[in-house]
């Protein structure tokens, strides 16, 4: 199971509630103008599952048809975890996709930005040879051994330099293919608690963070914090209370996309992009402090168990969030959209402040969902 299978995400953040009121009142019609967004200026992006049976005909086809409804931007999935869709000389090499889908993207004046799987690793021969990579949960269990949730959950500890190194060597790869920019998906720790809509699916009620959910207690990570605060998490009361201990977790992933990752693909002037979450404390992802061209929030609003204009607002907060120079676009799950529903999400996405939208991914999209979306983007 992976990412088109597992949907993520669980409830509000605390910084959304924090803001939520004050940042509803700009949800007016002028929004789009007092959010800085200028109209003609949207950009939009489609996340694109690896597809190596289709031909190159079918390639031309396909990007014509999403030039022609307002896509601006491709994500084709490149690394999962476990394999490369481009010749890569460090992983295991599934197709060479990517190689073939760039002169095509480049004709049509799309932009590439390569998505890779970020902290997740399947591969094999590192499970085996490196398992203090891995992340450890309260418990004491090893993501390598018992992943959370489902088997691909098998995240690597983002303390660890030889981590920071291996993930650094897939951006280096990716940043010298003639693409516009890296994406990245999984850069985080695993959830500590499910969207709610998610829950009941694996049987589980997570009302509190409990121990066989919660990363990362390494000796690593243990020790390095107990370097800086005196204290060993495993022996606190209740660590799921501490905020310093929290945001030492976050501060992991922070240093690991702001000081390694992004000046990686800077070296070969790429963007960096990712994808988040807007409850970015269940997963540890601080990630309005990073140092992105662009954040992709998956608004999948339908885990939350919430309605449409929940969109706008989580646009409205992120935007509000964000402490660099750096642009938010909506991400939109189509499978629980109807072509309707769709256009009323773009509208959403915009009203609440994003500079445009995401969807994932394109092999929902039909027919009338792209004569909508075209319909629904020429507004702006």
């Amino acid at each position: 199971m992976d990412k088109r299978k597992f949907l993520k995400l669980s409830s509000l953040s605390a910084l959304g509630l924090l803001h939520t009121n004050q940042l509803l009142s700009s949800s007016d019609p002028n929004m789009l103008k007092s959010s800085g967004v200028k109209k003609g200026t949207m950009k939009n992006w489609v996340w694109i599952t690896p597809d190596t049976k289709a031909s190159a005909d079918d390639w031309k086809k396909r990007f014509a048809m999403m030039k022609e409804a307002g896509i601006d931007a491709i994500l084709p999935e490149v690394y999962t975890g476990s394999g490369a869709y481009f010749e890569s000389s460090r992983l295991p090499v599934r197709d060479a996709w990517l190689e073939r889908l760039i002169p095509i993207a480049r004709a049509m004046d799309l932009e590439i930005h390569t998505w890779m799987w970020t902290m997740p690793c399947l591969i094999p021969e590192i499970v085996e040879k490196h398992p203090k990579w891995y992340n450890v949960n309260r418990k004491g269990e090893s993501s390598s051994t018992k992943p959370a949730y489902v088997n691909y959950y098998k995240f690597l500890c983002p303390s660890r330099e030889p981590v920071h190194e291996f993930i650094k060597g897939t951006v280096k790869e990716l940043s010298q293919y003639d693409v516009d920019g890296v994406h990245f998906d999984y850069v985080r720790h695993p959830d500590v608690i499910l969207a709610e809509a998610l829950q009941p699916k694996y049987n589980i009620v997570q009302d509190k963070e409990y121990p066989e959910y919660d990363y990362c207690y390494c000796e690593n990570c243990r020790s390095l914090y107990k370097a800086q605060h005196g204290e060993d998490p495993l022996k606190m009361d209740d660590p799921s209370k501490s905020e310093t201990w929290r945001q030492f977790r976050y501060d992991l992933i922070s240093n690991l996309v702001n000081n390694k990752l992004i000046p990686e693909a800077k070296k070969q002037n790429k963007m960096v992009s990712a994808a988040v979450f807007p409850n970015w404390q269940n997963v540890r992802q601080e990630w309005h402090t990073w140092k992105l061209d662009a954040a992709l929030p998956m608004l999948y609003h339908n885990f939350y168990n919430e309605d449409i204009n929940w969109i706008k607002e989580q646009c409205a907060i992120g935007t509000k969030s964000l402490k660099y120079d750096t642009k938010l676009y909506s991400g939109l799950f189509v499978p629980q959209l109807s072509p309707g529903e769709l256009s009323k999400a773009v509208k959403a996405s915009m009203q609440g402040g994003a500079s445009g939208i995401s969807l994932f991914a394109f092999g929902s999209m039909k027919e009338a969902h792209w004569k909508a979306l075209k319909t629904s983007i020429k507004k702006y």
